[in-house]
């Protein structure tokens, strides 16, 4: 008969952390190049993603504002021009 044992979340998040820093200390003991020279690159890298991810991010923001802006401008000539149907109804 097969038992299956389920590994409770703990053991798996330990086992999880365990691989990133097996990985990340086998990564840099076996780098080919030096610390230095790998502290660069990675920076650089990370500037490069941080530049792209700010322009994506502008971008979007920037379309959400003008379709906000749109959306206000309709709903409140869509107020303007109905406001004396609301007041006859008042009346």
């Amino acid at each position: 008969m097969l038992k299956i044992k389920i590994m409770s979340s703990g053991k798996v998040v330990l086992g999880v952390l365990a691989g990133l820093t097996a990985g990340a200390l086998a990564g840099v003991l076996l780098a080919p190049a030096k610390g230095s020279d790998t502290r660069k690159k990675i920076t650089k890298k990370g500037k490069k993603y941080e530049k792209e991810l700010k322009e994506k991010f502008s971008e979007k923001l920037d379309n959400a504002s003008k379709k906000f802006e749109k959306i206000k401008t309709e709903v409140t000539d869509f107020a303007q021009k109905n406001m004396h149907k609301a007041e006859k109804v008042k009346k």
